[in-house]
């Protein structure tokens, strides 16, 4: 069997079995967070584990390096949207240590491209249209600074609702452990 008959064929017995069951809640963060992090496999499980987080606790949102690079893209909208519909009150960023993001070459991203078959005429249309694809692939040379940025986007974006705590972590991917980068609580008292 390939990978989606797998798929398919525990998901019906997961239905079949009513496990479901143990993890029902609603679209509400119960802890009303919103957390932006990384992709990173070995944060799926264990960074909910290490924060003491359920089902239905916190909405978490991922991409690549857990980063936010434009005021207006999908990953502020998601975060906007959380604290404005669906009763987040605060914002975490976590980065983490060894995240694949950093030092990443978009020059090397673009070869992979080509050398899986994305024709060369597509790439140089894409560098000569006005479109920055190579700042779009490029990660980050410190994950600490990469979060601070991404924790400043939000701090400093119009729309984010007056007295929202912003804060920024990082996470080791083996043992969990989180260090803090930034705590949005003094933030908002020096604001005060």
């Amino acid at each position: 069997m390939n990978n989606i008959q797998n798929i398919l064929a525990f998901n019906e017995k997961f239905v079949e079995n009513r496990e479901y069951e143990r993890y029902l809640t609603d679209r509400f963060p119960e802890k009303r967070m919103v957390i932006v992090t990384c992709m990173d496999t070995r944060l799926t499980e264990l960074l909910p584990k290490a924060l003491d987080l359920r089902n239905g606790d916190v909405k978490i949102i991922k991409n690549a390096g857990g980063i936010i690079t434009q005021p207006f893209g999908n990953i502020m909208r998601s975060v906007l949207i959380a604290l404005y519909e669906l009763g987040a009150k605060e914002v975490l960023v976590i980065g983490h240590h060894e995240c694949g993001m950093t030092g990443i070459n978009p020059e090397t991203v673009i070869e992979h491209m080509t050398d899986k078959g994305i024709k060369d005429e597509t790439i140089q249309t894409l560098l000569h249209s006005g479109m920055s694809l190579k700042r779009w692939l490029t990660g980050f040379d410190s994950v600490e600074d990469s979060v601070v940025n991404s924790v400043n986007i939000i701090r400093n974006h119009p729309l984010l609702p007056p007295k929202t705590p912003v804060h920024g972590f990082i996470i080791h991917p083996g043992t969990g452990k989180l260090d803090l980068v930034t705590e949005g609580y003094d933030v908002l008292q020096e604001k005060v």
